[in-house]
This record gives C-alpha cells, sequence and structure tokens, in this order.
C-alpha cells in the first residue's frame, strides 16, 4: 500500500493560504499536476498512491473521477485569486492516467485552460502505459491540447519486466511510440535498472531499444525498494536479491554512455533529452522551486513557500470535495533553512548547475574539496558556466558526483 505522509499542520477547511504566500505566488513558472490514483494492476515494487480496482470500496470509479478533478480546480482557482496565472506547464501522472477515456482528459485539460488559462507555449504531459493506448486515443489526446507522453517501458526485456510485475510486452512500447509521433506528440520513455535478474547486457539492451524507438527524452531510474511493497516483502524472504550499489553504479554509468553517443545530453540527474527543448519543463519547475497545484488524492502542491498534500484514498478525497471542503490533509510552512536546504538539494541534481552565490559561506568553502575529490567540474565553478560566463560560477557535477550526489549535497550543507 502507499506510504503514509507526514501530519504536517491542519488545512484550512476552504483551502485557503496565507497572505504572504499568495504574495509570493508569483515567482517562478505555475505548473498543474493532475494525479490519476488508478491502475488495472500493482506492480511488485510501487508504493505511489495508487488503487487497483479491489482495493477502491466506495470510492470514485474512474468513470467520474474527471468531475471530482474540475471540483478542486475551481476550489484552486477560488484560493488564489487575483495571484491565479496561466499554466506554463500541465502533467497528468498517476498511477495510470491513461486508464481515463482520452475525452476525460481533454475536458479536464479544457477545464484547466478555462479556469487559469494555459501559456501559448504551454507543455502538456500525460503519463501512459503501453497497453493503455492506441492511436485513437493518442489522436485524441493530441487534438484536444496534449503536446507530449511519457510511456512506461522500464525495460525491453521479457525477464526484467517479469521480475518487476509489469503487465505490458515490450512490443507494445514500440507501438505506442510510432502511434504518438504520427499524432504530433512528443515521445519519452521511462527506464528502471536494477531489477531483480538484470545483468548488464540486459539493460544496455534496454538502452539501446529506448534509443531506436526515436524518442525525445529518456529518464532512467535506479530500482528503490520500499517498504510495504511486494518486492519489499520478496526481498526479505530471500526470494529476490536486493539491489547492489556497485551493480547500480555501473548501470548508471552505462545508461550516461549509451545515451550520449545517441545524442541524448542529461539535464538532470535521471533525465536525457535529445536537445534542450525536448526536457520535462513541467519537472524543470519542480526542481527549480516553482509554484505548483497538484489536484487528486494524495496530490502535493507548492504556492508561496507553502507545502500541502491531499488526503490519499479516493474515497475520502471524494467525500471532502462532495462537502465542499478542501481535500487538503495537511500542510507546512517552509522555513528559510528547509527552503535553503531545498534549493541546493535540487539544484545540484541539473546540469546548469547551482548558483555558486546562492549557497551560504559553508557551502562555499567547501567547493575546492569537492573538486579535487572529483566531484565538481572545476570550469563552471572556477570560470563560470557556461565557459567564457565569468560572471556566473556554478556548482556542475562530474560523472562521479552524479553518482554520489547525496555526499555532494551533505556536504555544501554541512555547517
Amino acid at each position: 500500500m502507499p506510504s503514509t505522509p507526514p501530519a504536517g499542520d491542519p488545512v484550512p477547511g476552504d483551502g485557503s493560504l496565507p497572505r504572504h504566500a499568495l504574495a509570493a505566488s508569483r515567482s517562478g513558472p505555475f505548473g498543474v499536476y493532475v494525479h490519476v490514483p488508478f491502475c488495472r494492476a500493482r506492480c511488485g515494487y510501487c508504493d505511489f498512491n495508487t488503487y487497483v480496482p479491489s482495493e477502491l470500496g466506495s470510492g470514485p470509479a474512474p468513470a467520474n473521477y474527471a468531475d471530482l478533478v474540475i471540483r478542486e480546480l475551481a476550489l484552486a482557482r477560488e484560493v488564489l485569486g487575483p495571484a491565479a496565472r496561466p499554466a506554463a506547464t500541465v502533467f497528468f501522472g498517476g498511477g495510470t492516467p491513461t486508464m481515463l477515456p482520452a475525452a476525460d482528459l481533454v475536458r479536464v485539460l479544457a477545464t484547466i485552460q478555462a479556469t487559469f488559462g494555459l501559456e501559448p507555449s504551454a507543455e502538456v504531459s500525460v503519463e501512459a502505459n503501453p497497453d493503455t493506448v492506441d492511436a485513437a486515443s493518442l489522436g485524441a489526446l493530441a487534438d484536444g491540447g496534449f503536446t507530449r507522453v511519457s510511456l512506461g517501458m522500464q525495460s525491453s526485456e521479457p525477464h526484467v519486466l517479469a521480475a518487476l510485475d509489469r503487465t505490458h510486452v515490450p512490443g507494445n512500447v514500440h507501438e505506442a511510440v510510432l502511434a504518438a509521433r504520427e499524432a504530433g506528440l512528443a515521445t519519452s520513455v521511462d527506464l528502471i535498472y536494477g531489477a531483480p535478474g538484470e545483468s548488464l547486457e540486459d539493460w544496455r539492451e534496454s538502452l539501446r531499444a529506448a534509443v531506436e524507438l526515436g524518442v525525445d527524452h529518456v529518464s532512467a531510474y535506479a530500482l528503490v525498494v520500499e517498504e510495504g511493497t511486494r518486492l519489499a516483502a520478496r526481498v526479505r524472504s530471500g526470494e529476490l536479491p536486493a539491489p547492489a550499489d556497485d551493480d547500480e553504479a555501473d548501470k548508471y554509468e552505462a545508461a550516461d554512455e549509451v545515451l550520449r553517443a545517441a545524442g541524448f545530453g542529461w539535464y538532470e540527474i535521471s533525465n536525457w533529452a535529445r536537445t534542450p527543448a525536448d526536457a520535462c519543463r513541467h519537472n524543470e519547475g519542480y526542481w527549480s522551486g516553482g509554484q505548483w497545484w497538484g489536484v487528486g488524492p494524495g496530490a502535493h502542491s507548492h504556492v508561496g513557500g507553502v507545502r500541502w498534500w491531499n488526503v490519499r484514498h479516493p474515497a475520502a478525497y471524494a467525500q471532502r470535495l462532495s462537502a465542499g471542503a478542501s481535500p487538503g490533509q495537511g500542510r507546512e510552512v517552509l522555513t528559510a533553512d528547509q527552503q535553503y536546504d531545498e534549493l541546493v538539494l535540487l539544484g545540484v541534481r541539473l546540469a546548469r548547475g547551482l548558483p555558486l552565490d546562492a549557497l551560504r559561506p559553508a557551502g562555499r568553502a567547501a567547493v575546492s574539496d569537492l573538486i579535487a575529490d572529483g566531484l565538481v567540474e572545476p570550469g563552471p565553478a572556477l570560470t563560470g558556466h557556461p565557459p567564457g560566463d565569468a560572471g556566473e560560477r556554478r556548482v556542475v557535477l562530474t560523472l562521479r558526483g552524479r553518482l554520489l550526489a547525496d555526499t555532494v549535497v551533505h556536504r555544501l550543507l554541512a555547517t
């Protein structure tokens, strides 16, 4: 089952935000995240806030879910009031958003446009399992204003997919990418490395298969064994081996090697794009401290230094909205220290790096030792990034630094 969120402070019944948050909400891009919590089957490694039909009880079914989302969008507009502004990005995630009919997804997007407006070049993404889309549904999404689809490929190797409890067959990914490209959608695939039984050559084959699909973007994530998942139980019982740090490091290096050779560039530790324009702008908003409203059960939001999260079960979510109340379960007003920690934690993950001037004195003092240890690129930190821009010195991770990013963050934050 999904993990438990922190308690936080109570969210007002009407969802209202402090005045200082509304005043600060205009800094950075504004995005809307729509969480669709439904899946046909639960993958063994997944601890996301998702539910299969047997877990929904009296909660809303996919057939009437769009109406609930539209109710929360109305609440969001009321809470933000004059501070509301057009969305630069919209992201439908899950779960499996494409378990909803394409017409419902388009209807929600149309409501977002009517409620907030969309910037002229807005990026509108939807996650999809390869076996939940076809040419007709992808064409309908593109016609309805979607610009990008992110497909859960995970692996090209059937035995690895089986270890992850994935239900699609590799050929479905190829068909989905072709259909998406025919519809005019930008395409991305998600991969997972470190699954039980996956060899280094299996992983390289998955990378080559992803490149051969002709996608614009690849995300590659190390498998994490989360407590409470079926995978964790199988690892604990000895049925499956736990992922090994050295193995995952080798596979990360292989990902960077294969993708760079194919013309992709990394722009965030786990993400590569063919061109800078192919990067996921919605996720860049998260990493750069932007503002977003998360809609749906368990969705998280951040506006003006206030973070909050919704109740997690769809039934509780529906009950709150039906009563005219905010679905928010808890929230926190970020302190200056918390905001600084997040700036460092997220900023160093980006290829553009973290401005040296954004660091506190102790952090700036740590940079020279990080360079000496081969974790930070010397050029950007000493002479500027990009090269020649001496006015913007930045902390940019080396390949080794990407593998040890947590260590870099710890040393930058040490006082």
